[in-house]
């Protein structure tokens, strides 16, 4: 039998195909714009014939609607990166939160820590030998696929066919649904003038040459937009968004000078509107990759000139970085942030970069904190942070002591919080108070 036979034996409609999953199965869905939500819909409409179902994944687009209460025992997620569609499920204790290294989960299911039964996915339509490919997300999917026996696809005439290692032989497919609508989009807000005076701070440490991580976000788009002055920009990041396309096509990012996969923007997905989806589609600029590659310390090491730029909620006078819960309660997820600090700190003329506004809700809170909130999470530790910079400034923290770090990071607090924060490190006797007489 040829491929295009078996792909025709394989076509059925979702609820067809959704059938497969059975009680007690571990379902890994794909992630950002590629969420399968053609295959997420059968899989909760199946609910009345399944229980104790584990789904898996990172941040998805659109509703999770078996996170809701009425699925209790039938459905439980387990999130690996919360976005905000399953953030209230796990706060009230109906899901879970697994703090981890994106580098780390493929991992686990190789080593059978945590094995997979069932994947659904949303792919491109099969080229002339029968590949087709995982488009806007490889994630963790592509090893997923390696390691689980069953395998959904939903084939979207509208998902691009994108180059790296992406393909997948219709032959390891388990059942195909054809469908034919638009992917999933997130539209971040525009970014604001607060945005754009931190990100003239973090412009102002990439050098010409260098390779970017970088999210989505104000702060991410804010610093893409003060780069056009650079020259000959690269890209290794477990995601891109709408941000890059302004500067690859004025030639700013051409990875000209990259020391690894020279010419190519690496990444693992994309998180954005219409436009990066259009302009991802054959375009062999991108080469995607699993994270286990594109966030591994080791890999991204390799980039010289390497800036990793990163986001926090909080950080405390001794460095400590929170930011992946607000107290007790999960918000997000280590993500890449630790991957590519260590990264970015063991590559040649490397620039590990926190980046958070000083304040948070209207000026109200100082995102330089005293101490870290009562169960707030550390993602990244006081000894691994380099640069924090907000829109007062920048500190460099790394190799300094207490008494350097807590004056470094007063200087980048907002104004109005700084002698707060001066008295607490003077009674946590981190410093002394500023212009105190010095004894002979």
């Amino acid at each position: 039998m040829n491929w295009r036979e078996a792909y025709r034996d394989k076509c059925m409609d979702a609820a067809q195909a959704l059938k497969a999953v059975r009680c007690g199965d571990r379902v890994w869905i794909q992630s950002s714009c590629a969420t399968p939500t053609t295959l997420v819909n059968a899989l909760v409409a199946h609910a009345s014939e399944l229980s104790n179902v584990e789904i898996v994944h990172m941040k998805t687009l659109g509703e999770a609607a078996y996170t809701g209460p009425e699925y209790e025992g039938i459905f439980r997620h387990r999130g690996l990166f919360l976005g905000d569609n399953v953030r209230e499920a796990v706060a009230a204790g109906r899901a879970d939160y697994t703090p981890i290294f994106l580098s780390e989960i493929e991992g686990l299911f190789a080593s059978g820590a945590l094995p997979l039964d069932v994947v659904l996915m949303q792919v491109s339509p099969p080229d002339d030998h029968g590949f087709v490919t995982l488009g806007a997300a490889v994630d963790c999917t592509m090893n997923a696929v390696r390691c689980a026996p069953v395998i959904i696809a939903e084939v979207n005439e509208r998902m691009p066919r994108t180059h790296g290692e992406t393909a997948i032989h219709v032959s390891r497919i388990s059942a195909i649904v054809e469908t034919s609508h638009p992917l999933l989009e997130l539209h971040p807000e525009p970014f604001t003038a607060l945005h754009r005076r931190i990100a003239e701070n973090v412009a102002s440490l990439i050098p010409d040459g260098a390779t970017l991580q970088t999210g989505i976000g104000g702060i991410p788009d804010a610093v893409l937009a003060c780069l056009g002055d650079k020259r000959d920009l690269g890209i290794h990041s477990e995601l891109v968004g709408d941000g890059v396309i302004d500067l690859m096509e004025s030639g700013v990012l051409n990875g000209e000078r990259k020391t690894l996969h020279r010419g190519k923007a690496v990444l693992s997905f994309v998180l954005g509107s219409q436009r990066i989806i259009d302009y991802i589609h054959d375009n062999p600029a991108f080469e995607f990759r699993p994270i286990c590659y594109t966030n591994d310390p080791y890999v991204v090491a390799q980039n010289d000139r390497m800036v990793a730029i990163n986001a926090a909620l909080q950080v405390d006078l001794t460095g400590q970085v929170c930011s992946d819960s607000l107290g007790i309660k999960p918000y997000s997820g280590f993500g890449g942030q630790v991957d590519f600090i260590r990264g970015a700190t063991r590559s040649k003329g490397g620039v590990p970069i926190i980046a958070l506004p000083s304040t948070a809700r209207g000026g109200t809170i100082s995102r330089i904190a005293t101490v870290l909130e009562p169960g707030a999470g550390v993602v990244t530790s006081r000894a691994d942070v380099h640069y924090v910079v907000t829109e007062h400034g920048i500190a460099y923290l790394h190799g300094k002591t207490l008494r350097e770090r807590a004056e470094a990071l007063i200087a980048i607090a907002d104004p109005y919080f700084r002698d707060e924060l001066e008295d607490f490190a003077v009674r946590s006797h981190y410093m002394e108070r500023k212009g105190a007489a010095v004894l002979a």
